[in-house]
C-alpha cells in the first residue's frame, strides 16, 4: 500500500516533473493511484526518462516556465491540487557556471513564484518544496550538516539554493504560517543517482554512455567522495513528509534532510569501477583520469538525517551494492536489451524498493 494510501485519488501537482527525479516521482505517484499534474518548461534531455516511459500519456502535462507568476498561479487555481511537490530547478553545478543568471532566476524567482501561488490557495493543500544539500554553506567538515546549520554557498548553484531557502523562509513567516489550510515542508537531498538520468556532466550518465559504446569513461575528480543515494531514497522521504504533514503528524514549516547510510560514501572512481563490473567490463580498464576540473567543486558534503529518523521514522533503505545494481539493471535494459519494457522495469524497481523497506519495518512502506 505504502504511505497509508494517502495519495490514491488525490491530485498531486509536481513542478519539474519531466526531469530525472520528477519522472521517477510521477511514475511512483501514478502507481499509487494519484491523479498527477505536471508543470515543466520542457523535456530537458535526449533521451529522457519522461519520453522513454511515455509519461505524457499517463498524467496531465502542462509545459510552462516556473518563472511566469501569472501562468503558474492560474494553473494551480485551475487544478486545485491536494498536494504540491516543487522540484523545478536548474539542477546542475557545471551549467550554473555557464548560465549563472538563468540558474539564479529559475531557482530563486521560480521558488518565489511557487510560494506566491501557495499564498493564493483557498482549499486544503499540502506543499513540499525541494531545494538541495548544496543549500548548506559547505565548510568541508567531516560530519553531516543538520537542518539548523548555516545556509549559503560560494558558487552560483549553491548560492541559488541558499537564496531559495531564504525565499521559502520569508514567505513562510510572512504569509503561509498563518494559513490554516496549508501544510508546508522543505527538504534537502543530494548526490542522487539512478536509471533514467541523462543530464550533462553527471558521472553515471558519462559511464553508461561510454560503456554502451565500448569506450572508456573519462573521470575528472576520481578521489572526490560523495554520499551516493538511489533516487527512490529521497523520493520516499518527500512522500513520507507530505503524508505526515497531511495527516497532521508533522510540525508545519520544518526542513528535513534525506540522505543515505554512512557506508554509501564512496569515491567517484569506486563508483565507476563497480558499475563497470556489473556491466560485464574489466573494471581496471573501464576508466581513465583526465585531471581536467573545469570549475571549483566541493570535495565533501554529507547530511545528518537524524531528524527524519526521529520525527518521520524514515531512513534510507538500499545498501550501496543494491543501489548500483538497480542502476546497472535499468541502463542495460535501455542500451543492451532493447526488448525490455522500461516502464515495467521502473515499476518493478519501485516495488522491489518498497518490499525492501517493508522488510526493514519502515512505517511508510507498511
Amino acid at each position: 500500500m505504502a504511505f497509508n494510501n494517502i495519495y490514491k485519488g488525490k491530485k498531486v501537482l509536481i513542478t519539474g516533473n519531466t526531469g530525472f527525479k520528477g519522472s521517477w516521482l510521477s511514475t511512483w505517484l501514478h502507481v499509487l493511484g494519484a491523479d498527477v499534474y505536471g508543470y515543466s518548461l520542457n523535456v530537458p534531455t535526449q533521451p529522457s526518462m519522461f519520453e522513454v516511459l511515455q509519461l505524457e500519456m499517463k498524467i496531465h502535462q502542462h509545459f510552462g516556465d516556473i518563472r511566469n507568476k501569472e501562468e503558474f498561479n492560474t494553473f494551480v487555481q485551475d487544478v486545485k491540487p491536494d498536494f504540491i511537490i516543487h522540484l523545478a530547478a536548474q539542477a546542475l553545478v557545471l551549467t550554473s557556471y555557464r548560465e549563472p543568471f538563468d540558474t539564479i532566476t529559475t531557482n530563486v524567482a521560480g521558488t518565489a513564484v511557487v510560494c506566491d501561488a501557495i499564498r493564493n490557495i483557498t482549499w486544503d493543500c499540502t506543499c513540499v518544496l525541494i531545494t538541495s544539500d548544496k543549500a548548506y554553506d559547505n565548510v568541508e567538515w567531516i560530519w553531516g550538516y543538520r537542518e539548523t546549520d548555516r545556509l549559503g554557498g560560494k558558487d552560483i548553484y549553491s548560492g541559488s539554493k541558499g537564496a531559495a531557502e531564504l525565499v521559502i523562509k520569508s514567505y513562510w513567516h510572512s504569509f503561509i504560517k498563518s494559513m490554516p489550510n496549508i501544510k508546508f515542508g522543505v527538504t534537502r537531498a543530494g548526490n542522487v543517482i539512478g536509471g533514467g538520468d541523462w543530464a550533462k556532466d553527471r558521472i553515471i550518465v558519462d559511464c553508461v554512455k561510454a560503456f554502451s559504446q565500448g569506450q572508456t569513461v573519462e573521470i575528472r575528480s576520481p578521489k572526490a567522495t560523495r554520499p551516493w543515494q538511489h533516487v527512490l531514497e529521497p523520493l520516499s522521504g518527500y512522500l513520507t513528509l507530505a503524508q505526515y504533514l497531511a495527516e497532521g503528524r508533522s510540525k508545519n514549516g520544518e526542513a528535513y534532510n534525506f540522505g543515505p547510510r554512512a557506508e554509501q560514501t564512496k569515491t567517484v572512481f569506486e563508483l565507476v569501477q563497480d558499475l563497470a563490473e556489473l556491466w560485464g567490463l574489466d573494471k581496471e580498464k573501464a576508466a581513465k583520469l583526465t585531471g581536467d576540473v573545469p570549475f571549483e567543486e566541493a570535495t565533501l558534503l554529507k547530511l545528518n538525517c537524524d531528524k527524519a529518523l526521529a520525527y518521520l521514522h524514515w531512513h534510507s533503505t538500499l545498501h550501496y551494492d543494491e543501489c548500483v545494481r538497480f542502476i546497472a539493471e535499468w541502463y542495460k535494459a535501455f542500451y543492451v536489451d532493447k526488448n525490455k519494457d522500461l516502464y515495467d522495469l521502473t515499476i518493478q524497481q519501485i516495488s522491489d524498493y518498497v518490499s525492501e523497506a517493508r522488510k526493514q519495518d519502515l512505517e511508510w512502506a507498511i
